[in-house]
């Protein structure tokens, strides 16, 4: 909220064991303006030309974008504190871990229209830049919310504790984004063609512009990308009621995810317990927003249930994915060696059976 101070954007009265700091007009500025030029870089330089990205590739990118969220823990240390960096990066982990589930769905809807791989980075590059918008606006809207009206984190908890629930109770296997409403309602509205031109999101098709798949997929992750904003958004209102934070830690996590896409995308199967891992997590933020009033959960405390929800969660789907992956070879091995001539019986004909 913005102060009546010139230059300063200001934290009203909160929560006294939460982050309360004053953040200047410049800091915000620096804040877009670094993103702004990471989105430019990645968009001009690194994926000028469409190609597909390789595992490598990705991998090396992933690294990049998680070392530069990771090092803003730094900045916002030096520029407010380390209380405020430790809301910082519960944020950012909060987000980056809720994020993961929604890589699983963007694979969803690439595999259903059949995108090809090269044209796929473009796609969610301006799906990236919707996403942040559309985080402002959320984030913005949660803190006057919760400003305004006190037990407005009731209901956040509330609901965080639902959509934990849903995790553990749904299966997001079967998702399928042909029966999706919006997408029905955007091919009405919008004149479509079924066939790709290049990257471009509209093409001209005998004398009328119209929308290719590439449109309709972006459309389909910008209405995913709100579905969970509001799962995701109130869950880092929980750790700071600091636009500034919750919206850096927002960004930094979002931009990143293009790489994790395609590090990802086809290793659904191997993050067994990952649903599980994520309900937890949301059910510990949605506990800390109902009982903050009464006790408040220290921050570094959050920060380390969360990592460690998210790395035994990643670290059990591993070790279940490789045991399972061992006793597919022992039987495959087994069932090799029982065909294999030379271990067969010459006195046995099973043309005799």
């Amino acid at each position: 909220m913005i102060s009546t101070t010139p230059g300063l954007v200001a934290a009203s009265e909160r929560n006294a064991n939460l982050a309360d700091i004053d953040v200047h007009a410049w800091q915000w500025a620096v804040l877009i303006g670094v993103i702004l030029v990471m989105l430019l870089i990645d968009l001009l330089v690194v994926h000028k030309e469409a190609h597909e990205v390789k595992t490598k590739e990705a991998a090396i990118e992933s690294a990049v974008w998680i070392s530069i969220g990771v090092a803003f823990t730094g900045v916002v240390a030096w520029w407010f504190g380390s209380q405020a960096s430790g809301e910082y990066i519960s944020g950012y982990l909060i987000e980056k871990s809720l994020s993961v589930d929604n890589v699983f769905v963007w694979a969803l809807i690439m595999g259903y229209f059949a995108v090809p791989q090269r044209y796929q980075h473009r796609v969610l590059f301006w799906g990236i830049f919707g996403a942040l918008a559309l985080r402002a606006i959320f984030i913005f809207a949660g803190v006057a919310l919760i400003e305004r009206f006190d037990w407005i984190l009731y209901v956040f908890g509330a609901f965080l504790l639902y959509t934990a629930g849903k995790l553990v109770f749904t299966d997001n296997d079967h998702v399928d984004p042909g029966n999706s409403k919006f997408l029905r309602l955007v091919n009405r509205f919008v004149p479509s063609t079924d066939e790709f031109d290049g990257q471009k999101l509209f093409t001209i098709k005998n004398g009328k512009r119209l929308a290719t798949p590439l449109f309709a997929v972006l459309m389909l992750i910008e209405a995913t990308d709100v579905i969970f904003a509001v799962d995701s958004v109130p869950a880092v209102l929980a750790v700071s009621n600091e636009q500034f934070i919750v919206f850096a830690s927002n960004a930094f996590a979002i931009l990143g995810l293009r790489a994790l896409y395609f590090l990802l995308a086809d290793m659904h199967s191997r993050f067994t317990y990952l649903q599980e891992g994520l309900a937890i997590i949301l059910a510990f933020v949605g506990v800390k927003m109902i009982i903050a009033e009464w006790y408040h959960i220290p921050t570094a405390l959050s920060l380390g249930v969360i990592a460690i929800v998210l790395t035994a969660s990643i670290g059990f789907s591993l070790k279940r994915t490789r045991h399972a992956e061992e006793e597919a070879a022992l039987v495959e091995a087994a069932f090799t060696d029982r065909e294999a001539p030379g271990d067969r019986d010459p006195e046995f004909d099973d043309t005799d059976v």
